[in-house]
């Protein structure tokens, strides 16, 4: 017979971001730090600016201005969310 043991982390005891880690979300989270250049083929290209450099880091291609641009709102909302969440667990509801 096999048994299947799982185990659940709680927040306390989940790997915690470095700072290093949230600098990036804090970093890449403002739209000033991104750009949508044009490539050869007629693509867009999404990048943000490194936090060491002045290099930049492509991340997505669309075929319009309007889609890159989404990609772009989409990123910067993902890695809001994570920022939001090392402040700690978000309380949804309580009960008396």
């Amino acid at each position: 017979m096999t048994f299947l043991y799982t185990r659940t982390n709680t927040w306390s005891s989940a790997p915690q971001p470095t700072e290093e880690t949230i600098n990036y979300w804090k970093h890449i989270s403002q739209k000033k730090n991104w750009r949508i250049v044009q490539l050869p083929n007629g693509f867009l290209q999404t990048e943000y600016k490194s936090i060491d450099s002045d290099d930049w880091i492509d991340v997505t291609r669309r075929e319009t201005i309007d889609g890159a641009e989404q990609a772009i709102d989409a990123s910067i909302e993902h890695y809001a969310k994570k920022l939001e969440f090392t402040k700690g667990p978000k309380v949804v509801k309580t009960f008396e």
